[in-house]
């Protein structure tokens, strides 16, 4: 079933030479148990009023409608409610379905039944049989949208026949992590769009293991050593003693002698529990998007009755670094071609079409634009060869609960996506969005200095920025961001030359300062990207709409970057969305709709030449 933004559908590109398998599941691990898809058509019901929990509609309610899982309330409410408000305060709709209980002499010893929930929110609340379900974590109720979460599902409350109840919420709070959807505060128009609400991705009932590895593998490699260091998420019922076997395969070959393994064993306790194993890897070869060399890890947990559970991923090595005013990949300099990519309302099959277009643009880098998408993406950028810019989707107001949510919403996401190479750099906030008093709040200024630091200790592998655009914040003359970015649009060439010679000296006056909180002295000491640039076509940001005027002017502006001492740039935008008309690659179709290589820029002289 295809879905705006997060579809299972399998891709029809097989003819393609660098298509690839994809796990049908959106997740970056591979498990080996069976698993039962829950999408579909479910009992539907909208709760405008909030009176289902009043009315306990998990214990029996009558549903008058089928709404498709996954699928946004919203669209739902337009195919068949007549026409939306865009200004609705809150969404509450509930879901129900029945699913039969596997039998048992299919059923594996020492496992146990889990549901996931590829991504659903803001707020789910679910019931099986009438009875409250907990998350793994222990929430009684999950806050997110982009991330998955999961049930153990208890013996004692299965049926032959089991009733799923689910009860999603979602408001316009601007505290909430929500990117570009629109708020109380930015209303929708011009950059800021519809919302989706509900279930945006898939669900399913997979069987597990009691004491198992979770679907999580998080990769730092240091390149000079050939040291890979996996942290694996341990989940225990029962204590005792226990083995982790990993063993590393040439990519997607797991039936070849393995290249590297190792055992380790260690007495464990019931919980959960991050565990770092390190592991040999000599003559490996690195990963870069030039030749994506990635290897198979299959991580074996085993007990002492010799059961196991077992997990693969791909993973590749990789060393990215800000050094002075360049940024180097494994102690390569680079020069980022970027483009900023918004999915918005995309399938799976549009968003593959998508990827395979901007590489033909001559991109290296993606910048996702403060957006939740399906974790497939990163898999088919780790094997294609694109690098990555991700962003935590920003709250839209400053306060004590928006940076309290926003630092949830990260820490979900880092979880789930410390797996691939292909991910370099993170922005924590975008212009100021839900950061608004940056410059004015030592509060607001102070958290984000935390968040930085914690990130640079704890995920070394990810350049981050701290506030990309602008506003970004000096402690004691040090910036907290491994990059100095800029957004620069004017409509006037000559504008645009002045305020990219004002950035690479530093300083920026226009939409804000450059820096804020103590003095900053850039003297070159890091590197700067125009982080977002062009835009032509769309009315705010002028230029032609004409695609050869339109190649013209972008190939004049790219000779301009190169002429100037940065590290990269990146153009606005790879496809359309809603008023912002301005991409360069059909939206629907995968085709480009300006010439191919046109943002490849490594073939033009670079900085030390005479600019114009």
């Amino acid at each position: 079933m295809d879905h705006v933004n997060y579809g299972l559908s399998k891709s029809r590109e097989e003819s393609d030479p660098a298509d690839i398998p994809i796990d049908a599941l959106p997740r970056a691990v591979l498990r080996r148990g069976a698993h039962l898809v829950l999408d579909g058509d479910w009992n539907f019901a909208f709760d405008p009023e909030n009176r289902g929990l009043r009315e306990l509609w998990y214990l029996g309610h009558s549903y008058p409608e089928k709404a498709p899982w996954p699928g946004s309330v919203e669209d739902h409410m337009k195919s068949g409610m007549g026409p939306v408000p865009e200004k609705l305060d809150q969404v509450i709709a509930w879901y129900e379905r029945e699913f039969p209980l596997p039998q048992p002499e299919n059923r594996l010893p020492k496992s146990m039944l889990q549901l996931t929930f590829g991504a659903c929110g803001y707020e789910t609340r679910v019931w099986l049989n009438g009875f409250p379900l907990v998350t793994v974590e222990g929430e009684s109720v999950h806050f997110g949208e982009y991330t998955s979460f999961s049930y153990e599902l208890e013996q004692t409350i299965l049926r032959p026949v089991n009733r799923l109840t689910v009860r999603i919420a979602d408001s316009m709070e601007p505290d909430i992590p929500r990117g570009k959807q629109a708020s109380h505060i930015y209303k929708r128009g011009g950059i800021w769009y519809q919302t989706y609400s509900g279930p945006v991705r898939s669900i399913w009932l997979e069987e597990l293991e009691r004491n198992r590895l979770r679907s999580r593998v998080a990769v730092v490699s240091i390149v000079e050593d050939r040291l890979v260091r996996f942290t694996l998420t341990l989940h225990i019922h029962d204590p005792g003693t226990y083995t982790v076997s990993l063993r590393v395969y040439p990519h997607r070959n797991t039936s070849a002698p393995p290249l590297a393994e190792d055992r380790y064993t260690m007495a464990l306790e019931s919980g959960e529990r991050n565990q770092r194993l390190v592991l040999d890897m000599p003559g490996a070869r690195l990963w870069s998007f030039d030749q994506p060399q990635l290897y198979t890890l299959v991580a074996t947990l085993t007990d002492e009755d010799g059961y196991a559970s077992v997990i693969e991923t791909h993973f590749g090595l990789r060393k990215i670094e800000s050094r002075g005013s360049g940024i180097y990949l494994n102690n390569n300099a680079l020069y980022l071609d970027g483009i900023l990519y918004q999915p918005g309302t995309a399938t799976y099959d549009q968003i593959k079409r998508h990827l395979y277009a901007i590489k033909r643009l001559g991109c290296n880098l993606v910048r996702i634009h403060i957006a939740g998408v399906d974790p497939r993406i990163y898999k088919l950028a780790d094997q294609i060869g694109l690098l990555l810019w991700v962003e935590v989707p920003s709250p839209h107001r400053s306060s004590q609960v928006s940076r309290s949510n926003h630092r949830q919403e990260l820490l979900r996401m880092l979880r789930l996506l410390e797996t691939h190479p292909s991910i370099i750099i993170w922005s924590l906030y975008n212009e100021g969005w839900g950061a608004q008093d940056i410059a004015g709040n030592p509060e607001t200024r102070q958290y984000i200095i935390d968040l930085y630091d914690y990130m640079r200790i704890n995920h070394p592998q990810f350049l981050v920025v701290d506030n990309d655009g602008w506003s970004h914040i000096s402690y004691e003359g040090r910036l907290k961001s491994d990059i100095l970015t800029a957004h620069v649009y004017t409509a006037r060439y000559s504008n645009w030359v002045r305020a990219l010679d004002e950035v690479c000296e530093g300083r920026l006056a226009s939409p804000a300062p450059l820096v804020v909180g103590d003095p900053f002295f850039y003297r070159h000491q890091l590197p700067i990207i125009i982080s977002e640039w062009g835009g032509f076509g769309f009315r705010a940001y002028g230029g032609p709409s004409d695609p050869d005027h339109r190649n013209r002017l972008i190939r004049k502006y790219k000779h301009v970057l190169r002429k100037r001492e940065i590290a990269g740039d990146v153009y606005t935008q790879a496809t359309s969305i809603e008023e912002e008309r301005n991409g360069l690659i059909d939206g629907a179709t995968g085709d480009l709709l300006v010439d191919d290589q046109l943002l490849n820029s490594q073939n033009i002289p670079p900085f030390g030449n005479s600019a114009p």
